[in-house]
C-alpha cells in the first residue's frame, strides 16, 4: 500500500510544469512562510512562539532523530526509479523531519488559536504530501512525522499551558 500510494502521488511528478512547480515550492519553501507567520501572528505572545518551536525541535530533533536511529528507512529515491524533483541527501526517511516539526508547530498554534492552527495543519499537510511528489517520502514516512509532531505538540501544551 505504502509503494502503491507513493507511485499514485509521485507519478503526477514531471508531467504538468506548473503542478512541479507548485510542489517544489510546497516541499521547500512553504516551511519558512509558516515559521514566520508564527512570529507574526503571535509577536506580542512570546511563551507561544517559544512553545511552538520547542515543540517542533522536540518532535525534529530528538523523537524522529531516535525512531531513524533505531528504524532506519531509505528514502524511496534510493532504491526505485521516481521522479524526483529536488535534490536530498540519502538520509534515513523515516519519518519524515519536515512532518514531525510542522505538525508539532501547528498543534500548539491550534492550541492557542483554532482558525490560525487549522490553516497550519492544511500547510503542514502540503508541505508533506509534496515530499510525496517530488520523490523524498514514503507516505509512511509523512504518516509517522504527523504522528510524532502531533504528540509532541500536545506534550508541549500539556505541560507548560498550565
Amino acid at each position: 500500500m505504502n509503494e502503491y500510494l507513493f507511485r499514485l502521488i509521485n507519478g503526477l511528478a514531471g508531467k504538468y510544469p506548473i503542478l512541479d512547480s507548485l510542489a517544489v515550492f510546497l516541499a521547500e519553501y512553504l516551511g519558512y512562510i509558516l515559521a514566520f507567520l508564527v512570529f507574526l501572528i503571535f509577536w506580542k505572545k512570546h511563551k507561544v512562539i517559544i512553545e511552538a518551536f520547542l515543540a517542533g525541535g522536540i518532535a525534529r530533533l530528538i523523537l524522529a532523530q531516535i525512531i531513524r536511529w533505531l528504524w532506519p528507512v531509505s528514502r524511496p529515491f534510493v532504491e526505485n526509479e521516481v521522479n524526483l524533483l529536488v535534490y536530498h541527501d540519502q538520509t534515513a526517511s523515516f519519518p519524515s523531519g519536515h512532518a514531525s516539526f510542522f505538525f508539532a508547530v501547528s498543534a500548539v498554534v491550534y492550541g492557542y488559536n483554532k482558525k490560525a492552527g487549522f490553516l497550519f495543519l492544511v500547510g503542514s499537510l502540503l508541505i508533506s504530501f509534496s515530499r510525496i511528489f517530488v520523490g523524498i517520502h514514503w507516505p509512511t514516512d509523512i504518516l509517522a512525522g504527523a504522528v510524532v509532531g502531533l504528540f509532541s505538540g500536545w506534550l508541549v501544551l500539556k505541560v507548560l499551558k498550565k
